[in-house]
C-alpha cells in the first residue's frame, strides 16, 4: 500500500491525478471502518489532513463555501447559526470523538442513503465542488449522488468543499433508530422553510437508494401556509403532507427495519419536523 500525505491542495490534486485509485482520508471514520472490516483493500491512500484549505470556511457571492474537512463539530459550533437543520443532524452523528473527526464532505463521498449530513444538503439546494488538475466544477448535491454509495467524482477529482446558502428560516432534522445517535438512521427527514421565496425544501435520508426531494409534498404544503399571518397548520393538512412525503419513498426491508415501517415513520417525521419548523416561524412573528 502506498500513502501520499501533501501539504497542499495542488499537489494532492497532482496524486490524484496521477493515482486515479488512490482513496482520499481526512477523518477516516467510513475508510477505517472498511479496511478494518477487509472491506476493501486500496493500493493508493492519499491522507488529506495536512491541507489547510480544506478546513476553511467563509461567504462567497452570497453562499457560504464550507471546506470539505470541516468537520461535524465546527459545523456546530462555529455554523450552527447560519446552517441550523446541518448543525441538528451533525449533532446526531456518531460519538463526540467521531464528531470531532468525521466530515461532510466524507459523507458525501461516502454517499451513502442513510448520511445524516445530506438530507440538510439536498433541502437547501447545496453544491458539490468537485476539483482536479484540469480545473473545478459545481454540481447540484442532488446530481452529484447517483446511486447507493456511488456520486458524479470522476476518476482525477477531489470534493474542494461545499456550497448553500444561510439559512433565511426555520430547518430541521429528525431520524429514527435505536438510540438519538451513534447509530445508522432507519430513516430520516430534512425541512428547511425558505421564507424569501415561500418555499419548503425537504429531504427524505435512507428511505430510497439515494436522499431524495419530496417534491409533491413541498408543493402541496408551499401553497397551505399561512406566511403573512402564521396560522397554526390544520391537521389534515400535517397529514396530507406526511402521506404524499410517504408516497415519495422507495426503501428497502433490511436489518433495521422492513419497508412499510420506513415508509410510515418518515411520514411521522415529516409531520413532526414541519410542525416544529412552524411553530418557530410563528414565534419569531
Amino acid at each position: 500500500m502506498e500513502f501520499y500525505s501533501p501539504d497542499s491542495w495542488r499537489e494532492a490534486l497532482e496524486v490524484k491525478a496521477a493515482h486515479p485509485d488512490a482513496v482520499p482520508i481526512f477523518g477516516g471514520t467510513d475508510v477505517m471502518v472498511d479496511l478494518n472490516f477487509d472491506r476493501q483493500r486500496p493500493g493508493v491512500v492519499l491522507d488529506l489532513t495536512r491541507v489547510p484549505e480544506l478546513g476553511e470556511w467563509q461567504e462567497e457571492y452570497g453562499r457560504l463555501r464550507v471546506g470539505a474537512g470541516v468537520t461535524y463539530t465546527r459545523i456546530i459550533v462555529e455554523l450552527g447559526d447560519e446552517l441550523p437543520g446541518l448543525a441538528i443532524a451533525s449533532r446526531t452523528v456518531g460519538s463526540p470523538q467521531i464528531r470531532n473527526r468525521g466530515t461532510v464532505g466524507g459523507n458525501l463521498g461516502t454517499a451513502s442513503p442513510a448520511g445524516d449530513a445530506l438530507p440538510p444538503l439536498y433541502a437547501s439546494d447545496a453544491e458539490v465542488e468537485l476539483a482536479s488538475t484540469g480545473g473545478t466544477r459545481r454540481v447540484p448535491v442532488a446530481e452529484f449522488i447517483t446511486g447507493p454509495k456511488r456520486n458524479a467524482m470522476g476518476p482525477d477529482e477531489l470534493i474542494a468543499a461545499f456550497r448553500i446558502p444561510r439559512a433565511e428560516g426555520p430547518q430541521q432534522y429528525s431520524k429514527i433508530g435505536t438510540r438519538n445517535a451513534m447509530v445508522i438512521a432507519v430513516c430520516a427527514f430534512g425541512l428547511a422553510l425558505h421564507l424569501e421565496q415561500r418555499k419548503v425544501g425537504t429531504c427524505l435520508g435512507s428511505a430510497a437508494p439515494t436522499p431524495v426531494r419530496a417534491r409533491e409534498a413541498e408543493e402541496f404544503i408551499e401553497g397551505v401556509l399561512e406566511w403573512d399571518s402564521g396560522e397554526e397548520i390544520g391537521d389534515s393538512a400535517l397529514r396530507r403532507f406526511g402521506e404524499l412525503v410517504g408516497e415519495a419513498a422507495s426503501p428497502i426491508s433490511d436489518v433495521r427495519g422492513s419497508a412499510a415501517y420506513r415508509t410510515h415513520a418518515v411520514g411521522v417525521l415529516a409531520r413532526r419536523t414541519l410542525q416544529w419548523a412552524w411553530d418557530e416561524y410563528r414565534g419569531a412573528m
